[in-house]
């Protein structure tokens, strides 16, 4: 008998398993970041939902649906606003000062420097370093009375403050804090855009007499714009998220009240300390009423970055 059959089998059988592989195996692939994100994803944000819909405490064994009255009683809420105005308060003045001077100091990590790596290397060290021994010594550093800030200001005639008690001025320390930490990490991040920039655009815009400041302005800006609206998006997100830093300034300052209030006048208390108060700090565990300030805190996330977006987009013109 002729072999032709079996050949003409074993080739088809060939090409449906390449076929199988170049379809098939893309989704293999993916498949374990969306099997980990359904279960530590999406499943608790379905689950927050349901509860934020029922009274919901660890005190009872039994869960009344309400509802939308957790909403409600939310929106009623001075605290949450009040936590609502200092999210977006240490937002905007530790994320705004942070992404200029990161694309400032990218642009100087961009130029040729002797001991580059090291500096490029320290850079990073800021973001490795324990959130807990970053408060613990700015919040030394913002003493009132034996803080080298006051100290500091001192010389200029400037009284000693007391950064923890006010609003104003507990935003500004923190949102010191914040900038320390993540401001060497986003210059990496822009630094990493700014190598696929062709040198050739600098090298002819030196020869026109263009300045560093004018080369940064008018060549690398409009060139790593991708990467600055992915940088703005993920810094907004996580200025809305801010827990560690006023949780534990509070405490280490001696400002006063209870860890998750945010200070004896809630004047740093930001939406997550808030979300944390609610659900673990209070003597009720109100997990329903939490639940309710995760989901408009996830609106209130995605509301913000996504004008953050269409502003990033629309200011093309105005950055060039």
């Amino acid at each position: 008998m002729s072999t032709l059959p079996l050949a003409v089998t074993r080739r088809r059988g060939q090409g449906m398993r390449h076929t199988l592989d170049v379809r098939v195996s893309p989704y293999a692939y993916v498949a374990p970041f969306f099997l980990l994100f359904c279960a530590f994803g999406l499943f608790p944000l379905v689950y927050t939902a349901w509860v934020s819909l029922h009274e919901w405490t660890l005190l009872s064994e039994t869960q009344t649906f309400v509802g939308l009255d957790n909403f409600t009683t939310l929106l009623a809420d001075d605290y949450f606003w009040n936590a609502t105005f200092n999210t977006l308060s240490i937002g905007v003045l530790s994320t705004v000062p942070q992404l200029a001077l990161a694309i400032w100091l990218a642009h100087l990590l961009n130029r040729r420097l002797r001991l580059q790596t090291l500096f490029r290397v320290s850079l990073l060290l800021p973001n490795v370093t324990s959130v807990v021994a970053v408060v613990v010594i700015f919040s030394q550093l913002f003493g009132r009375d034996f803080g080298m800030i006051n100290w500091v200001l001192s010389w200029f005639g400037v009284g000693s403050i007391d950064w923890a008690a006010g609003t104003a001025s507990s935003h500004v320390a923190l949102s010191v804090m914040i900038m320390w930490r993540w401001t060497g990490y986003n210059a990496l991040i822009f630094l990493a855009a700014m190598q696929a920039v062709p040198r050739e655009l600098y090298e002819a815009a030196t020869l026109d007499g263009a300045g560093n400041f004018t080369q940064l302005r008018r060549i690398t800006i409009p060139m790593i714009r991708p990467t600055m609206i992915f940088v703005v998006i993920v810094s907004t997100i996580g200025a809305m998220q801010i827990i560690a830093e006023p949780m534990l300034f509070g405490q280490s300052s001696g400002g006063g009240g209870g860890i998750a209030t945010g200070g004896p006048d809630r004047q740093f208390q930001t939406l997550a300390l808030f979300v944390y108060e609610q659900g673990f700090a209070n003597s009720t565990f109100d997990f329903g009423y939490a639940s309710a300030a995760s989901w408009l805190m996830f609106l209130a996330v995605v509301i913000v970055a996504g004008v953050n977006f269409l502003i990033t987009r629309r200011a093309k013109g105005g950055l060039v």
